[in-house]
Order: C-alpha cells, then sequence, then structure tokens
C-alpha cells in the first residue's frame, strides 16, 4: 500500500473547505459529498446538505472506481442524470483532484434534488394563476410520483426541502395528504417515509 503524501493531505484538508463553503452557499438544494480516492473503501469523508442518506466511511461510487482505475478519466463531469436510491431525480457535477504526479485523490461531488425544484415550478405556476382557481393537478393520483409531488410542493411554500422539514411542519403536511385522498394510494405510507427520510413509526405518529 502507498503511503499518503504530505501533498494529498494538503490537498483534501483544503478541498474539505471547499465543501463546506459550497453546502452552505447552496443549503438546503444541494448536497455536497467529498470523496477520499485514496480510502475506496471508506472513500465519503464528509457529506453537507445530507439528500441521498449516505454516510462518512461510505465506499467510492462507480465513478470514484473509475478515476481511481484510468488517472485520464475525465476531471470534470457536469450536470449529469442521476438518482438517489429511493428514486428521486438528481443532477449530479462530479469534481476530480489530481496530485502532482497526475494520480487522481479525491473528487467533489454536488448533487442537486429535482424534485425540490419541479415542486418550486408548480408553486410559480400557481402563484401566477390570474383565475383565482387551484392549480389543476397533471400527475397520475394512482401513483407514488403524486405523494412524491404533493411533498414537493408543500416543502417548497415553506421554501425548504422534503427532507428538511420540521416535525410541525410534518403534521401539516400529513393533514394535507389526508385530505388530498393521496394516503389512500397503495404503499403510501413507505413512500412518504421515503421521501421525507424518515421511518414508517414516525410518519404514523405525524399522521394521527
Amino acid at each position: 500500500m502507498k503511503k499518503h503524501t504530505p501533498e494529498q493531505a494538503a490537498l483534501i484538508s483544503q478541498l474539505e473547505q471547499i465543501a463546506e463553503g459550497l453546502s452552505k452557499t447552496f443549503s438546503p438544494f444541494c448536497e455536497v459529498v467529498l470523496h477520499d480516492l485514496r480510502d475506496p473503501q471508506h472513500a465519503i469523508m464528509a457529506i453537507h446538505n445530507n439528500l441521498s442518506g449516505r454516510q462518512p466511511g461510505d465506499p467510492a461510487t462507480e465513478l470514484g472506481l473509475a478515476r481511481i482505475a484510468d488517472p485520464e478519466y475525465p476531471q470534470v463531469i457536469a450536470n449529469y442524470q442521476n438518482q438517489f436510491a429511493d428514486g428521486r431525480q438528481v443532477k449530479s457535477t462530479s469534481i476530480g483532484i489530481k496530485d502532482s504526479t497526475g494520480k487522481y485523490v479525491a473528487a467533489l461531488c454536488m448533487n442537486v434534488d429535482l424534485s425540490l425544484f419541479r415542486g418550486l415550478q408548480g408553486m410559480l405556476e400557481q402563484f401566477g394563476s390570474v383565475s383565482g382557481d387551484r392549480l389543476a393537478e397533471s400527475l397520475d393520483p394512482s401513483g407514488a410520483d403524486a405523494i412524491r409531488a404533493r411533498i414537493d410542493q408543500f416543502a417548497a411554500r415553506l421554501a425548504t426541502t422534503p427532507r428538511a422539514l420540521k416535525a410541525a411542519d410534518r403534521r401539516l403536511l400529513m393533514q394535507e395528504l389526508k385530505e388530498a385522498g393521496v394516503m389512500d394510494i397503495r404503499r403510501a405510507m413507505e413512500t412518504v417515509a421515503s421521501h421525507l427520510g424518515v421511518s414508517r413509526a414516525a410518519v404514523y405518529t405525524y399522521a394521527k
């Protein structure tokens, strides 16, 4: 195993500051992840504005492994389509960092949860309506996407993300979902829990 050099340690130390700064700038809309590619089995060093549910110490992604295997792999891959484990659509940018020998030692990745902005888009459309009527739903009410869309719209009205909602807001959300009839959809509780990043038991508590 090759020894980690002082240069590599200095690079990663500076990247920690950059990751924190970016996360504060784009909070709560963008997850910022710092990967240490010298340790692919425990690559995630830091994760800010956690939207994906991953944790420090988790392994490198496929993209990270590709960089480790090939120093010629592109350093910047911007705005590519990605997806969180629960199905939310994501726009990602990954920046590989090399040391003076040309070896990849780290990667800085930014993941934007597009579901939030779809909710914002719906909010703006409603705000721009001059008919005085509620904005008509265009999503299929029989699917989990309808539940996610309503949650996104609720969070957007509060200028936050679904996973950043406070307990009181989650109770109001559950009341709205019940009144809209979407909680009758199959596996509704699981969908809500996954989208909020909480347990099913917590969802049942908010629904009381």
